[in-house]
């Protein structure tokens, strides 16, 4: 069961707002390592991640798949895919999320 949840409830090292709009947003993420965003979709947007920094681990479900990006990699999940992503180097990792188009949101999902 999925529970839609009002704010994340997740702590990262730094979070900065690049550009906002209605149906669109990019923001700068920093993950020290071992920091995770845990498990979530999005019923409306795409997630788009650039990895500036460090290795991004992004994992999803339906289908399975697990992904380490390194620095100028990118990765696209797909609208109401269930993900979750950490940093399981040993520096931290910056990167870029692109979400569109839709309405954010933010559904918790099961471990």
């Amino acid at each position: 069961m999925v529970e839609k949840e009002q704010q994340t409830n997740y702590t990262v090292k730094n979070v900065e707002t690049i550009a906002a709009g209605k149906d669109v947003q990019a923001r700068l993420f920093t993950l020290a390592p071992g920091e995770v965003i845990p498990w979530h979709s999005h019923s409306e947007i795409a997630d788009n991640f650039f990895v500036l920094e460090g290795e991004l681990t992004v994992e999803t479900r339906t289908p399975d798949d697990h992904r380490t990006l390194g620095i100028g990699e990118r990765y696209r999940v797909h609208v109401g895919r269930a993900h979750q992503t950490s940093n399981r180097g040993t520096r931290d990792c910056r990167f870029l999320i692109v979400q569109g188009v839709g309405k954010y949101d933010f559904l918790r999902s099961p471990q």
